[in-house]
């Protein structure tokens, strides 16, 4: 299996960045890292080998990014309002230059999002807002509301609220979305949400796709046995529905 690593200071983030990518050619898979995660994460838990028949193949190659959790939703030492312009920063980066390179080394037009967790929700949210640059979104025991507690999850903005937050929140910009181009795109978009029917998100997962519902906007919820909460039901996860 073809593995290349590529590293360039970000102009945008005003640091360096990482990323591996899997594969020669066919759908290009953006790969957003958990909480604690980093680029090289999919390929130490198993989700890249789980998928490399179709990687060497040429049906799929992945684009594995760094995360930077730790600098934005997580970084407790900053104010809300500068995690979330972190986050904002981190994704400027990914659309001005993740993609841009995606674009140029690999000419085929089908873009999937997809992640894990943490990964899910920036899948998700980068999707939702730009529909038009992706193909498919597969998002894996995700949370999509960043302000809601449950269990031992807080509200990571710790009660601060902001038209950022809003707008980067697919389960709060959902329901007030009335632009007919952006709703055409995202029902276009195949969109694969799973979650462990045990784990914490369970209603988070249920209530974003009703929202989805109400919209029109077409997708597949499928809620595992357990928790499954871990690398090896994601590894099984990766090969049936990416």
């Amino acid at each position: 299996m073809r593995r290349d690593y590529h590293r360039w200071h970000s102009p945008r983030l005003h640091r360096d960045m990482e990323l591996l990518v899997f594969g020669h050619a066919g759908a290009k898979v953006l790969m957003f890292p958990t909480r604690d995660g980093h680029f090289w994460e999919y390929e130490k838990l198993g989700v890249v080998a789980s998928l490399a028949d179709k990687i060497e193949a040429g049906h799929l190659q992945l684009w594995c990014i760094e995360g930077l959790a730790r600098e934005t939703f997580y970084n407790d030492a900053s104010h809300p309002s500068d995690r979330i312009r972190r986050h904002v920063a981190y994704e400027e980066y990914i659309l001005n230059e993740v993609m841009p390179l995606m674009a140029r080394l690999n000419w085929n037009d089908c873009t999937i999002a997809m992640g894990c967790s943490l990964g899910a929700f920036q899948a998700a949210s980068l999707a939702f807002r730009h529909p038009h640059l992706f193909r498919k979104l597969v998002a894996f025991s995700g949370r999509y509301d960043l302000t809601m507690r449950v269990e031992h999850f807080d509200d990571l903005f710790g009660g601060y609220y902001a038209e950022d937050i809003y707008f980067h929140t697919p389960t709060h910009f959902l329901p007030g979305l009335a632009c007919g181009w952006r709703l055409e795109h995202l029902r276009r978009l195949d969109i694969v949400l799973t979650i462990g029917k045990e784990d914490p998100f369970l209603d988070n997962n249920r209530h974003f796709s009703r929202l989805l519902g109400e919209k029109g906007v077409g997708h597949q919820l499928h809620c595992w046995d357990g928790r499954a909460h871990r690398a090896a039901a994601w590894r099984q996860m990766a090969a049936l529905y990416v």
